[in-house]
Protein backbone atom coordinates (compact mmCIF):
# COMPACT_ATOMS: atom_id res chain seq x y z
CA UNK A 1 0.00 0.00 0.00
CA UNK A 2 1.44 3.44 -0.94
CA UNK A 3 2.22 5.48 1.86
CA UNK A 4 0.48 9.11 2.54
CA UNK A 5 3.82 10.63 1.26
CA UNK A 6 3.49 9.22 -2.07
CA UNK A 7 -0.16 9.97 -2.14
CA UNK A 8 0.89 13.12 -1.82
CA UNK A 9 3.88 13.52 -4.17
CA UNK A 10 2.90 15.47 -6.73
CA UNK A 11 2.59 13.84 -10.57
CA UNK A 12 5.23 14.66 -12.97
CA UNK A 13 4.87 16.48 -16.36
CA UNK A 14 5.29 13.64 -17.91
CA UNK A 15 2.91 11.00 -15.98
CA UNK A 16 0.33 13.65 -16.10
CA UNK A 17 1.17 13.47 -19.75
CA UNK A 18 1.14 9.87 -19.97
CA UNK A 19 -2.36 9.68 -18.60
CA UNK A 20 -3.84 12.18 -21.26
CA UNK A 21 -2.71 9.95 -23.69
CA UNK A 22 -4.18 7.34 -22.76
CA UNK A 23 -7.41 8.48 -22.22
CA UNK A 24 -7.41 10.29 -25.30
CA UNK A 25 -6.36 6.65 -27.10
CA UNK A 26 -9.29 5.36 -25.23
CA UNK A 27 -12.12 7.66 -26.64
CA UNK A 28 -10.43 7.59 -30.36
CA UNK A 29 -8.72 4.54 -31.01
CA UNK A 30 -11.51 1.97 -32.62
CA UNK A 31 -10.83 -1.26 -31.14
CA UNK A 32 -11.25 -3.02 -34.35
CA UNK A 33 -8.08 -1.67 -35.50
CA UNK A 34 -6.09 -2.99 -33.19
CA UNK A 35 -2.49 -4.03 -34.77
CA UNK A 36 -3.76 -4.30 -38.53
CA UNK A 37 -1.52 -3.30 -41.15
CA UNK A 38 -1.39 1.00 -41.69
CA UNK A 39 -3.06 1.27 -45.32
CA UNK A 40 -3.33 4.71 -44.46
CA UNK A 41 -0.23 6.03 -44.77
CA UNK A 42 0.95 4.11 -48.01
CA UNK A 43 2.76 5.87 -50.76
CA UNK A 44 2.05 2.63 -53.37
CA UNK A 45 -1.31 2.39 -53.69
CA UNK A 46 -4.82 4.30 -53.12
CA UNK A 47 -6.73 4.70 -49.63
CA UNK A 48 -10.16 3.17 -49.36
CA UNK A 49 -10.59 3.81 -46.12
CA UNK A 50 -13.21 2.01 -43.62
CA UNK A 51 -15.63 3.96 -41.23
CA UNK A 52 -13.14 3.36 -38.32
CA UNK A 53 -10.14 4.22 -40.54
CA UNK A 54 -11.40 7.87 -41.59
CA UNK A 55 -12.40 8.40 -37.56
CA UNK A 56 -9.26 7.64 -36.53
CA UNK A 57 -7.21 9.52 -39.58
CA UNK A 58 -9.24 12.57 -38.87
CA UNK A 59 -9.05 12.31 -34.80
CA UNK A 60 -5.19 12.61 -35.09
CA UNK A 61 -4.84 14.78 -37.78
CA UNK A 62 -7.00 16.97 -35.76
CA UNK A 63 -5.01 16.26 -32.35
CA UNK A 64 -1.58 16.97 -34.26
CA UNK A 65 -0.48 13.85 -33.66
CA UNK A 66 0.08 12.57 -37.09
CA UNK A 67 3.33 14.85 -37.00
CA UNK A 68 3.87 15.44 -33.34
CA UNK A 69 6.81 16.99 -33.18
CA UNK A 70 5.81 19.59 -35.83
CA UNK A 71 5.01 23.24 -34.62
CA UNK A 72 1.13 23.80 -33.69
CA UNK A 73 0.83 26.50 -35.62
CA UNK A 74 0.98 24.64 -39.36
CA UNK A 75 -1.29 21.46 -37.51
CA UNK A 76 1.55 19.29 -35.57
CA UNK A 77 1.32 18.60 -31.89
CA UNK A 78 4.16 20.65 -30.78
CA UNK A 79 5.67 17.53 -28.53
CA UNK A 80 9.17 17.33 -26.74
CA UNK A 81 11.13 14.26 -26.95
CA UNK A 82 9.87 12.77 -24.13
CA UNK A 83 6.16 13.74 -24.60
CA UNK A 84 6.52 11.60 -28.49
CA UNK A 85 8.27 8.82 -26.08
CA UNK A 86 5.49 8.22 -24.41
CA UNK A 87 3.00 8.63 -27.44
CA UNK A 88 4.61 5.96 -29.42
CA UNK A 89 4.63 3.43 -26.19
CA UNK A 90 1.18 4.26 -25.47
CA UNK A 91 0.37 3.75 -28.73
CA UNK A 92 2.18 0.03 -28.66
CA UNK A 93 0.70 -1.03 -25.46
CA UNK A 94 -2.84 -0.92 -27.32
CA UNK A 95 -1.98 -1.85 -30.68
CA UNK A 96 -2.65 1.50 -31.59
CA UNK A 97 -1.08 3.26 -34.80
CA UNK A 98 0.28 6.62 -36.67
CA UNK A 99 -2.76 6.96 -40.03
CA UNK A 100 -1.00 9.75 -41.58
CA UNK A 101 2.17 9.18 -43.21
CA UNK A 102 3.56 9.53 -46.85
CA UNK A 103 6.42 11.30 -48.30
CA UNK A 104 4.70 15.06 -47.07
CA UNK A 105 5.72 13.16 -43.52
CA UNK A 106 8.66 11.57 -44.51
CA UNK A 107 10.73 13.86 -46.53
CA UNK A 108 9.03 16.82 -48.08
CA UNK A 109 7.48 18.36 -44.87
CA UNK A 110 10.47 18.58 -42.79
CA UNK A 111 11.99 19.93 -45.51
CA UNK A 112 9.63 22.50 -46.18
CA UNK A 113 10.04 23.66 -42.57
CA UNK A 114 13.31 24.43 -43.17
CA UNK A 115 13.49 26.29 -46.63
CA UNK A 116 10.17 27.06 -47.15
CA UNK A 117 8.65 30.86 -47.12
CA UNK A 118 5.91 31.33 -43.91
CA UNK A 119 3.18 31.94 -46.80
CA UNK A 120 4.35 28.26 -48.22
CA UNK A 121 4.35 26.35 -44.50
CA UNK A 122 1.12 27.97 -43.92
CA UNK A 123 -0.56 26.70 -47.16
CA UNK A 124 1.15 22.92 -47.48
CA UNK A 125 1.91 21.43 -44.01
CA UNK A 126 -1.32 21.65 -42.50
CA UNK A 127 -2.78 19.33 -45.31
CA UNK A 128 0.07 17.09 -44.86
CA UNK A 129 0.07 16.99 -40.82
CA UNK A 130 -3.86 16.03 -41.47
CA UNK A 131 -2.87 13.65 -44.00
CA UNK A 132 -5.12 15.31 -46.70
CA UNK A 133 -2.95 15.90 -49.38
CA UNK A 134 -0.74 13.45 -51.13
CA UNK A 135 2.97 13.99 -52.25
CA UNK A 136 5.10 12.40 -54.98
CA UNK A 137 8.81 13.09 -55.46
CA UNK A 138 10.23 14.19 -58.94
CA UNK A 139 13.84 14.32 -58.82
CA UNK A 140 15.03 11.07 -61.10
CA UNK A 141 14.98 11.66 -64.86
CA UNK A 142 15.71 8.81 -68.26
CA UNK A 143 19.14 10.63 -67.82
CA UNK A 144 19.51 11.53 -64.53
CA UNK A 145 19.38 8.37 -61.80
CA UNK A 146 22.72 8.10 -59.79
CA UNK A 147 24.05 11.70 -61.89
CA UNK A 148 20.78 13.29 -60.69
CA UNK A 149 22.94 16.83 -61.25
CA UNK A 150 22.49 15.53 -64.90
CA UNK A 151 18.90 16.55 -64.82
CA UNK A 152 16.89 18.17 -67.95
CA UNK A 153 13.92 19.10 -67.04
CA UNK A 154 13.58 22.88 -67.83
CA UNK A 155 11.92 25.67 -65.79
CA UNK A 156 11.21 28.74 -67.83
CA UNK A 157 11.35 31.84 -66.59
CA UNK A 158 7.73 33.58 -68.00
CA UNK A 159 7.43 36.66 -65.52
CA UNK A 160 5.11 35.44 -62.88
CA UNK A 161 5.25 32.13 -63.67
CA UNK A 162 7.59 29.22 -65.04
CA UNK A 163 6.86 26.94 -68.36
CA UNK A 164 7.74 23.28 -67.02
CA UNK A 165 8.79 21.13 -69.73
CA UNK A 166 10.47 17.38 -69.53
CA UNK A 167 10.09 14.26 -68.06
CA UNK A 168 10.80 12.44 -64.24
CA UNK A 169 10.79 8.55 -63.92
CA UNK A 170 10.63 6.25 -60.60
CA UNK A 171 8.37 8.87 -59.34
CA UNK A 172 6.76 6.63 -56.51
CA UNK A 173 2.52 7.12 -56.07
CA UNK A 174 2.85 9.71 -59.00
CA UNK A 175 -0.78 8.48 -60.10
CA UNK A 176 -2.18 8.69 -56.88
CA UNK A 177 -0.03 12.09 -55.72
CA UNK A 178 -1.92 15.68 -55.39
CA UNK A 179 1.32 16.92 -55.47
CA UNK A 180 4.83 17.29 -56.98
CA UNK A 181 8.31 18.80 -55.14
CA UNK A 182 10.61 18.83 -58.22
CA UNK A 183 13.95 19.17 -58.78
CA UNK A 184 13.82 20.82 -62.22
CA UNK A 185 16.85 23.09 -64.39
CA UNK A 186 16.11 26.64 -64.20
CA UNK A 187 19.79 27.61 -65.51
CA UNK A 188 21.10 25.26 -68.60
CA UNK A 189 24.92 27.22 -68.26
CA UNK A 190 25.23 25.76 -64.90
CA UNK A 191 24.90 22.39 -63.52
CA UNK A 192 24.15 22.12 -59.58
CA UNK A 193 24.07 26.06 -59.32
CA UNK A 194 20.92 25.62 -61.90
CA UNK A 195 18.97 23.62 -60.22
CA UNK A 196 16.07 25.03 -58.35
CA UNK A 197 13.32 23.21 -56.30
CA UNK A 198 9.74 24.04 -57.56
CA UNK A 199 6.19 22.42 -56.06
CA UNK A 200 3.78 21.18 -59.12
CA UNK A 201 -0.18 20.76 -58.43
CA UNK A 202 -0.20 17.38 -59.94
CA UNK A 203 -3.66 18.30 -61.75
CA UNK A 204 -2.24 20.86 -63.75
CA UNK A 205 -2.93 20.59 -67.51
CA UNK A 206 0.38 18.98 -69.32
CA UNK A 207 1.05 16.64 -66.50
CA UNK A 208 0.60 13.15 -67.54
CA UNK A 209 1.62 10.12 -65.49
CA UNK A 210 2.20 6.31 -66.70
CA UNK A 211 2.59 3.69 -63.88
CA UNK A 212 5.57 0.99 -64.91
CA UNK A 213 4.93 -2.37 -63.44
CA UNK A 214 7.75 -3.81 -62.06
CA UNK A 215 8.60 -7.64 -61.45
CA UNK A 216 7.34 -7.83 -58.24
CA UNK A 217 3.68 -7.09 -60.18
CA UNK A 218 3.16 -3.95 -58.51
CA UNK A 219 2.55 -0.38 -60.13
CA UNK A 220 4.10 1.87 -57.26
CA UNK A 221 6.54 3.82 -59.47
CA UNK A 222 5.45 6.03 -62.54
CA UNK A 223 7.03 8.00 -65.59
CA UNK A 224 5.58 11.53 -65.52
CA UNK A 225 5.65 14.07 -68.19
CA UNK A 226 5.48 17.63 -67.89
CA UNK A 227 4.36 19.08 -71.13
CA UNK A 228 3.91 23.16 -71.38
CA UNK A 229 2.58 22.53 -67.28
CA UNK A 230 2.42 26.03 -65.54
CA UNK A 231 3.73 26.49 -61.97
CA UNK A 232 3.36 30.36 -59.89
CA UNK A 233 6.27 31.87 -58.67
CA UNK A 234 5.45 31.58 -55.55
CA UNK A 235 5.95 27.82 -55.76
CA UNK A 236 9.37 28.20 -55.98
CA UNK A 237 10.85 27.07 -52.48
CA UNK A 238 14.31 29.20 -51.76
CA UNK A 239 15.34 31.08 -54.48
CA UNK A 240 16.66 30.11 -58.12
CA UNK A 241 19.77 27.83 -57.97
CA UNK A 242 19.52 27.11 -54.55
CA UNK A 243 17.38 23.77 -55.52
CA UNK A 244 20.65 21.27 -55.39
CA UNK A 245 21.39 22.23 -51.53
CA UNK A 246 17.53 21.52 -50.61
CA UNK A 247 17.31 18.30 -52.49
CA UNK A 248 19.97 17.34 -50.76
CA UNK A 249 18.98 18.00 -47.47
CA UNK A 250 15.67 16.00 -48.56
CA UNK A 251 17.52 12.92 -49.39
CA UNK A 252 18.24 12.85 -46.30
CA UNK A 253 15.39 13.14 -44.55
CA UNK A 254 14.29 10.57 -47.04
CA UNK A 255 17.33 7.55 -46.34
CA UNK A 256 16.62 8.31 -42.37
CA UNK A 257 13.19 7.37 -43.25
CA UNK A 258 14.03 4.49 -45.91
CA UNK A 259 16.04 2.99 -43.35
CA UNK A 260 13.90 2.57 -40.20
CA UNK A 261 10.19 2.34 -40.09
CA UNK A 262 9.21 4.00 -43.14
CA UNK A 263 10.77 1.19 -45.39
CA UNK A 264 10.94 -2.10 -46.35
CA UNK A 265 13.45 -3.21 -43.08
CA UNK A 266 11.18 -1.16 -40.65
CA UNK A 267 8.25 -3.41 -42.41
CA UNK A 268 10.13 -6.40 -42.30
CA UNK A 269 11.32 -5.53 -38.15
CA UNK A 270 7.51 -5.83 -37.54
CA UNK A 271 6.34 -8.51 -39.39
CA UNK A 272 6.79 -12.32 -37.84
CA UNK A 273 10.39 -13.49 -36.98
CA UNK A 274 11.84 -15.10 -39.04
CA UNK A 275 12.94 -17.96 -36.60
CA UNK A 276 9.08 -18.81 -35.90
CA UNK A 277 9.01 -19.15 -40.11
CA UNK A 278 11.84 -21.75 -40.09
CA UNK A 279 10.42 -23.74 -37.31
CA UNK A 280 6.77 -24.08 -39.58
CA UNK A 281 8.60 -24.73 -42.73
CA UNK A 282 12.14 -26.74 -41.59
CA UNK A 283 10.92 -28.55 -38.26
CA UNK A 284 12.65 -28.97 -35.07
CA UNK A 285 14.48 -31.72 -33.21
CA UNK A 286 14.25 -33.21 -29.48
CA UNK A 287 14.78 -30.05 -27.95
CA UNK A 288 12.94 -27.05 -29.73
CA UNK A 289 15.93 -26.66 -32.06
CA UNK A 290 15.59 -25.92 -35.68
CA UNK A 291 16.93 -29.10 -37.37
CA UNK A 292 19.46 -27.47 -39.64
CA UNK A 293 22.37 -26.38 -37.72
CA UNK A 294 23.68 -24.32 -39.92
CA UNK A 295 20.61 -22.23 -40.89
CA UNK A 296 19.62 -21.79 -37.38
CA UNK A 297 23.36 -19.80 -36.92
CA UNK A 298 22.58 -17.46 -39.88
CA UNK A 299 18.71 -17.02 -38.91
CA UNK A 300 20.80 -15.99 -35.04
CA UNK A 301 22.82 -13.57 -36.52
CA UNK A 302 20.56 -12.14 -38.55
CA UNK A 303 17.97 -11.28 -35.92
CA UNK A 304 20.78 -10.08 -33.39
CA UNK A 305 21.57 -7.35 -36.75
CA UNK A 306 18.15 -6.48 -37.28
CA UNK A 307 17.82 -5.92 -33.32
CA UNK A 308 20.92 -4.08 -33.20
CA UNK A 309 20.33 -2.12 -36.17
CA UNK A 310 16.55 -1.14 -34.51
CA UNK A 311 18.25 -0.06 -31.46
CA UNK A 312 20.51 2.29 -33.45
CA UNK A 313 17.43 3.50 -35.32
CA UNK A 314 16.35 4.98 -32.42
CA UNK A 315 19.64 6.36 -31.13
CA UNK A 316 20.04 8.21 -34.39
CA UNK A 317 16.23 9.49 -34.29
CA UNK A 318 16.95 10.99 -30.87
CA UNK A 319 20.13 12.16 -31.61
CA UNK A 320 18.67 14.11 -34.99
CA UNK A 321 15.79 15.87 -32.84
CA UNK A 322 18.56 16.99 -30.49
CA UNK A 323 20.66 18.59 -33.31
CA UNK A 324 19.80 19.96 -36.65
CA UNK A 325 18.03 16.88 -37.99
CA UNK A 326 19.51 14.26 -39.94
CA UNK A 327 23.04 13.59 -40.73
CA UNK A 328 25.18 12.31 -43.86
CA UNK A 329 25.27 9.09 -41.20
CA UNK A 330 21.77 8.19 -42.92
CA UNK A 331 23.87 7.19 -45.81
CA UNK A 332 24.98 4.32 -43.37
CA UNK A 333 21.91 3.41 -42.09
CA UNK A 334 20.28 3.60 -45.32
CA UNK A 335 22.88 1.11 -46.89
CA UNK A 336 22.80 -1.64 -43.49
CA UNK A 337 18.66 -1.64 -44.02
CA UNK A 338 19.20 -2.37 -47.44
CA UNK A 339 21.53 -5.46 -46.45
CA UNK A 340 19.36 -6.25 -43.63
CA UNK A 341 16.14 -6.40 -45.91
CA UNK A 342 17.50 -8.41 -48.60
CA UNK A 343 19.30 -10.67 -46.38
CA UNK A 344 15.90 -11.82 -45.03
CA UNK A 345 13.71 -11.89 -48.21
CA UNK A 346 16.79 -14.43 -48.70
CA UNK A 347 16.28 -16.37 -45.70
CA UNK A 348 12.58 -16.68 -46.40
CA UNK A 349 12.57 -18.10 -49.93
CA UNK A 350 15.20 -20.41 -48.52
CA UNK A 351 13.05 -21.35 -45.90
CA UNK A 352 10.20 -22.08 -47.57
CA UNK A 353 11.55 -23.77 -50.45
CA UNK A 354 9.74 -24.56 -53.46
CA UNK A 355 6.67 -22.93 -51.36
CA UNK A 356 8.16 -19.64 -51.67
CA UNK A 357 8.74 -19.37 -54.97
CA UNK A 358 5.08 -19.36 -56.42
CA UNK A 359 3.36 -16.74 -57.91
CA UNK A 360 -0.46 -17.67 -58.24
CA UNK A 361 -2.68 -20.77 -57.96
CA UNK A 362 -4.14 -22.70 -54.93
CA UNK A 363 -1.08 -24.89 -54.07
CA UNK A 364 0.32 -21.79 -52.27
CA UNK A 365 -0.85 -20.08 -48.91
CA UNK A 366 -1.21 -16.04 -49.00
CA UNK A 367 1.89 -15.67 -47.24
CA UNK A 368 4.03 -17.62 -49.43
CA UNK A 369 2.86 -15.46 -52.19
CA UNK A 370 3.73 -12.25 -50.10
CA UNK A 371 7.03 -13.59 -49.18
CA UNK A 372 7.60 -14.23 -53.53
CA UNK A 373 6.57 -10.59 -54.39
CA UNK A 374 8.68 -9.30 -51.22
CA UNK A 375 12.10 -11.11 -52.21
CA UNK A 376 11.28 -9.58 -55.59
CA UNK A 377 10.77 -6.14 -54.21
CA UNK A 378 13.43 -6.71 -52.22
CA UNK A 379 15.94 -6.10 -55.18
CA UNK A 380 15.11 -1.85 -55.16
CA UNK A 381 15.84 -1.22 -51.89
CA UNK A 382 19.80 -1.05 -52.56
CA UNK A 383 18.51 1.30 -55.32
CA UNK A 384 15.71 3.64 -55.04
CA UNK A 385 16.46 6.43 -52.57
CA UNK A 386 20.16 6.71 -53.70
CA UNK A 387 21.69 3.28 -54.84
CA UNK A 388 24.25 1.85 -52.25
CA UNK A 389 26.95 2.85 -54.53
CA UNK A 390 26.05 6.80 -53.85
CA UNK A 391 25.46 6.24 -50.39
CA UNK A 392 29.05 4.74 -50.25
CA UNK A 393 30.36 7.90 -52.00
CA UNK A 394 28.27 10.24 -49.18
CA UNK A 395 30.37 7.84 -46.85
CA UNK A 396 33.87 7.84 -48.08
CA UNK A 397 33.54 11.65 -48.41
CA UNK A 398 31.29 13.68 -45.74
CA UNK A 399 32.09 10.85 -42.85
CA UNK A 400 35.60 9.71 -42.90
CA UNK A 401 36.67 13.05 -45.10
CA UNK A 402 38.16 11.05 -48.17
CA UNK A 403 38.07 13.59 -51.35
CA UNK A 404 38.25 12.76 -54.75
CA UNK A 405 41.76 12.81 -56.06
CA UNK A 406 42.28 15.03 -59.32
Amino acid sequence: MASAAELDAPVSTTDAFRLDVRDWLAANFPPALKGKDNAMSAIDGPTDLSADEQAWKKAVGEKGWGVPGWPVQYGGGGLGKAEIRVLQEEMARIGAWNPIGGMGVMMFGPTLLEYGSEAQKAEHIPGIAKGEVRWCQGYSEPGAGSDLASLQMFAEDKGDHYIVNGQKTWTSGGQWADKCFALVRTDKTKKHEGISFMLIDMTSSGVEVKPIRLISGSSPFCETFFTNVSVPKGNLVGREGEGWTIGKRLLQHERSSLSGGGGSAGRMMAGQPISAMAKKYRGIDDGGRLNDGDLRMRIVRHEMDMRAFALTLRRAALESKSNQGPSAATSIMKNVGARITQDRAELGIEIMGMNGLGWEGEGFSEDELTQTRTWLWGKAVSIYGGSSEIQNNVIAKRILGMLDHQ
